[in-house]
């Protein structure tokens, strides 16, 4: 596994290689980033079909825009907080039939341990649906994508310290939400 400066030097290679022409470069971006980015619109939109179609604009969008990126150092970050946006704006645009919180789980096989794992996911995700938009950004890129803060806040268009402190007071919240709904069972 390649180290965030490593991956971060790789993407400036590639960038800088598809702004000179090779295409082929563009190809090795959209290998790397296709499913992260499709992971991400997930988290936020009604269906597959709908986080299929945010990653395929996100790439479009970079395609289209990617030479004109001052920063080719900061690539991923760029593409997730396009990504990001055209995701809210479908959310917005067509209002989800069904949350993700509330999406169908069939039981898996093994028994009750398994079915006490899935409620918690459920709680948590439900949690995590609830909180205030820059916090559940911060949260998801942090947790789900494994960012480090730095990419967190370009992504999330705050400060480093500012996405520390999001990610602080939503973990609290979310402590607070799977405690008190434990205390309610």
């Amino acid at each position: 596994m390649a180290s965030e400066t490593e991956r971060a030097d790789e993407d400036h290679e590639l960038v800088a290689r598809f702004a000179a022409g090779d295409e082929s470069a563009f190809d090795a971006l959209v290998r790397r980033y296709q499913k992260p980015i499709y992971w991400l619109a997930r988290r936020y939109v009604a269906n597959d079909a709908d986080a299929k179609d945010v990653a395929q604009r996100a790439l479009v969008q970079a395609f289209l825009r990617v030479r004109g990126l001052r920063d080719q150092l900061s690539f991923r970050a760029w593409l997730y907080r396009v990504a990001v946006n055209l995701a809210l704006n479908s959310v917005r645009d067509r209002r989800p039939a069904l949350p993700l919180d509330q999406a169908p789980q069939l039981p898996a096989p093994g028994g009750g341990d398994r079915l006490v794992e899935d409620e918690t996911q459920r709680r948590l995700r439900a949690a995590v649906a609830e909180l205030p938009r820059q916090q559940r950004l911060v949260v998801e890129l942090r947790v789900f994508d494994e960012l480090p803060f730095r990419e967190v806040a370009a992504i999330a268009e705050c400060s480093e310290e500012s996405a520390r402190v999001n990610f602080h007071h939503a973990l609290k919240k979310l402590r607070e939400r799977m405690n008190g709904d434990e205390n309610h069972e």
